[in-house]
C-alpha cells in the first residue's frame, strides 16, 4: 500500500564556501518513515536537515511539506535567548493545560523544567529541546544527535519513545545501538550524493562497502581503458590524424571524467603510541567513599586496575562517574578509604566538557600554544609523540584541510571539535588513557578507528561512555554507579554487565522465595493458611515501592488534563485537541486504576506474609 509523502526535496542544490554540498538532489520522506542520516562529519548531514526543517534555503530546487503537516527540528544547539527557565522553552508551542507532556518528556530525559536557562549546561539545553520535540508530538521528527549528552537510561526512555510513536523521523546518530534498534531505511550522503536504500542501520556498513567496491571497480576499468588509449594516441596519432580526432576527443572526454571524480575521504591517520611501562599495579582504592553534603556519590568502593585494563564506568548522569575517575586519578581525594597507584604512570586525559580547546584561538594556535607540543624556535611544528611535525600535516592527519588551520576552534563542528581534542591528546606519549565521553558527535568511520586504536594501546583505559555499542567493543570491565553510593565492578562491556545482573537478580528472587522461617520462627503460633502468604519478591517489593510515586504522578496529569478540557469553549475552539486531550484523559484514568489495584494488592501480600 503506498504510504502519504511527508516531505519532499526536489532537484536541490546548495554551495557552501564555493564548493557545492549537493547538487540536485531529490528525495522524499514518507509516513511512519524511520530513517537513518549517516555520512562523515562535515559531509552535509546537519545542512541536509536543516533544509528539510525550513531553516536553510537551497540555492536552487524546492523543499515542499505535505499539507497539514507539522515538523518538528531538534538542533544540536539550541537558542533559548528570551526564556527564563528550560520549561518555559520547552512548551513554548503548548496550549495552557498541556504543560503534562513537558513534565512527562523531562521525568524521562532527567532535566529540571524548572532550572533558569542562564545556569543550564548544554547538556541540560539539549534535553530541553528534545523534550519540546516530543511534546509537540509533530507528524515528521528531524532529530539531530538527540542521544549526545543522554545517560544509557534516558536513551532508553527515548527508544522506547521512538518505537511506540506514530510519527515518521529522519536521526543523525553515532549511537550504532540506537540506531539499529529504530530504523528501517538510511539516507547516505558521500561526497555531495544522497542515496536511500529501504534498510535500516543494520544493513548500512555491508551496502556501503558494496557501493565503493563497485565504485573501484569501474574507476579501475576507467584507468585502464584511459591508459589504453593514451598508449594509441602516443603511437599511432600521426599517421591517422585527420581520421581519428573523434577518438582523440573520446580520451580527452574520458580524462575530464576522471578528473571529475570526487575522491573518498579517507580515515583519519590517528595514531596511539604508549610510553614506557606503567608497573603492574596502575591504581587499587580500598574501601573508598565520597559525599558533598547530604549527597552520598560513593560508599564503601573497592576496585585493583591493572596494566592493560580497560575499564568503563557507566551509570545515570549525576551517579558520579566523572568524580569517581577524578579520584582515581589523584584530583580529587575520597572522604574516607585509600587510593594507592603505581609507578611511571603518564596520564592523557580527554575532558568531555573540551575544556582543553579555547574557543577563541585558532587550530593552529590551539596546538602550537600547548607547552607539551611546542618546538622551540620553531613556530609551525608541533611535537607529536617525540618527532616534530608541521602543524598543518598533522591536522591533516585528523582530516583538517589547509584552510581549516588558521580558523578558530568555535566554528567546528562537534566531531571536529572532538578531532582536535584528540589531536592534542595523541600527539603526547602516553602509559594510561582517560576518556570521559570520547565518543560524542564522532561518525562512525571515526569511532570504528578509536576503537582499533584502543585494542592495540599497551596502556591502561579508563572510559566513560554512554555508547553501548562502543562500550561492548572496548571494555574488558564495568563500574556500574546506580546511585545512592552504590558502584559494582562486572566482568566485561556493557551487554555483560546487563545479563550478569539480570542474573544476579533472579537468583535473589530465587533465594527470597526459598527462605525458611528460623527455628525460632516455627516455635510461634501458625498461621491461618488462608492469611500465610509468602515474602514478596525482589521484583514484587521493588514494585510496591516504585508505584505510589507512579500513582501520584497519574493524579497530577489527571488533574491538569481536567483542567484544561474544563474550559467552555475548548469543543468549538479547537476539536482536535479536545479529542486529544479527552482520550489521554480516559487512558489515564484507566491506568492509575489498574496502578492502585496493583498496589493494593502488593500491600496485603506485604501484610500477610508479617
Amino acid at each position: 500500500m503506498a504510504r502519504t509523502p511527508l516531505l519532499q526535496l526536489s532537484d536541490v542544490s546548495l554551495t557552501f564556501g564555493g564548493a557545492p554540498l549537493f547538487a540536485n538532489m531529490s528525495l522524499v520522506v514518507h509516513q511512519r518513515d524511520r530513517v537513518a542520516l549517516v555520512g562523515r562529519n562535515g559531509s552535509g548531514k546537519s545542512t541536509l536537515m536543516k533544509v528539510m526543517a525550513g531553516l536553510v534555503e537551497p540555492d536552487t530546487g524546492t523543499c515542499t511539506t505535505a499539507p497539514g503537516v507539522t515538523v518538528g527540528y531538534m538542533e544540536q544547539e539550541p537558542r533559548m535567548e528570551g526564556f527564563e527557565t528550560l520549561g518555559e522553552f520547552a512548551s513554548e508551542t503548548l496550549e495552557p493545560g498541556e504543560m503534562y507532556r513537558v513534565e512527562m518528556a523531562a521525568e524521562g530525559l532527567k532535566f529540571d523544567p524548572d532550572r533558569r536557562v542562564a545556569t543550564a549546561s548544554g547538556g541540560e539545553r539539549r534535553r530541553a529541546a528534545l523534550a519540546r520535540l516530543m511534546a509537540e508530538a509533530p507528524e515528521l521528527m528531524l532529530l539531530d544527535e538527540p542521544t549526545n549528552h543522554l545517560d544509557i537510561e534516558a536513551i532508553a526512555w527515548l527508544e522506547q519513545e521512538l518505537k511506540t510513536t506514530r510519527a515518521g523521523y529522519v536521526l543523525i546518530s553515532h549511537d550504532r545501538a540506537f540506531l539499529r534498534a529504530l530504523t528501517r531505511a538510511t539516507l547516505w550522503i558521500d561526497r555531495g550524493v544522497v542515496r536511500r536504500q529501504e534498510i535500516g542501520f543494520e544493513g548500512f556498513e555491508a551496502w556501503r562497502d558494496k557501493v565503493w567496491e563497485e565504485e573501484d571497480q569501474q574507476r579501475h576499468k576507467l584507468d585502464r581503458k584511459i591508459k589504453s588509449e593514451a598508449r594509441w594516441a602516443v603511437e599511432g596519432i600521426s599517421a591517422r590524424r585527420k581520421r581519428n580526432q573523434g577518438r582523440v576527443r573520446a580520451l580527452r572526454d574520458l580524462r575530464d571524467q576522471r578528473a571529475g571524480q570526487i575522491k573518498r575521504q579517507g580515515t583519519a591517520a590517528m595514531a596511539l603510541e604508549s610510553g614506557p611501562k606503567s608497573g603492574r599495579k596502575v591504581i587499587e582504592a580500598t574501601g573508598i567513599s565520597k559525599a558533598y553534603g547530604d549527597e552520598v556519590i560513593l560508599r564503601d568502593f573497592s576496585i585493583r586496575i591493572q596494566r592493560g585494563d580497560r575499564v568503563a564506568f557507566v551509570g545515570p548522569n549525576g551517579a558520579g562517574k566523572t568524580t569517581l575517575l577524578k579520584m582515581l586519578m589523584g584530583e580529587i581525594e575520597p572522604d574516607s578509604g585509600s587510593i594507592s597507584r603505581g609507578t611511571n604512570l603518564m596520564p592523557a586525559v580527554f575532558d568531555q566538557a573540551r575544556a582543553q580547546l579555547d574557543p577563541d584561538m585558532t587550530l593552529w594556535d590551539s596546538l602550537t600554544g600547548d607547552a607539551e607540543m611546542r618546538v622551540s624556535g620553531k613556530a609551525d611544528q608541533v611535537m607529536v609523540r617525540g618527532e616534530p611535525r608541521h602543524v598543518v600535516g598533522y591536522l591533516k592527519d585528523f582530516l583538517f584541510d589547509e584552510r581549516q588551520a588558521r580558523a578558530p576552534v568555535r566554528a567546528l563542528s562537534g566531531g571536529e571539535k572532538a578531532r582536535l581534542l584528540l589531536a592534542k591528546l595523541m600527539a603526547r606519549e602516553s602509559n594510561i588513557l582517560v576518556l570521559d565521553e570520547p565518543t560524542n558527535d564522532l561518525d562512525v568511520e571515526t569511532l570504528d578507528l578509536l576503537q582499533e586504536l584502543l585494542d592495540d594501546y599497551d596502556g591502561t583505559v579508563l572510559l566513560v561512555s554512554h555508547d553501548r555499542d562502543f562500550l561492548d567493543r572496548v571494555a574488558t570491565a564495568t563500574v556500574a554507579m546506580e546511585g545512592n553510593g552504590r558502584a559494582t565492578v562486572y566482568a566485561g562491556g556493557w551487554s555483560d554487565y546487563r545479563a550478569q545482573k539480570a542474573e544476579a537478580e533472579a537468583e535473589q528472587e530465587v533465594a527470597q522465595k526459598k527462605q525458611k522461617p528460623s527455628t525460632g520462627a516455627s516455635k510461634a503460633p501458625k498461621k491461618d493458611q488462608g492469611t500465610a502468604a509468602s515474602t514478596l519478591s525482589f521484583t514484587e517489593e521493588h514494585r510496591r515501592q516504585e508505584l505510589p510515586g507512579e500513582i501520584e504522578r497519574l493524579e497530577a496529569e489527571i488533574a491538569k488534563l481536567e483542567e484544561f478540557l474544563s474550559a467552555p469553549d475548548l469543543y468549538t475552539r479547537e476539536p482536535v485537541k479536545f479529542e486529544k486531550a479527552t482520550k489521554a484523559l480516559a487512558e489515564r484514568q484507566k491506568t492509575l486504576a489498574a496502578a492502585e489495584e496493583e498496589w493494593l494488592a502488593l500491600e496485603e501480600k506485604a501484610e500477610a506474609a508479617l
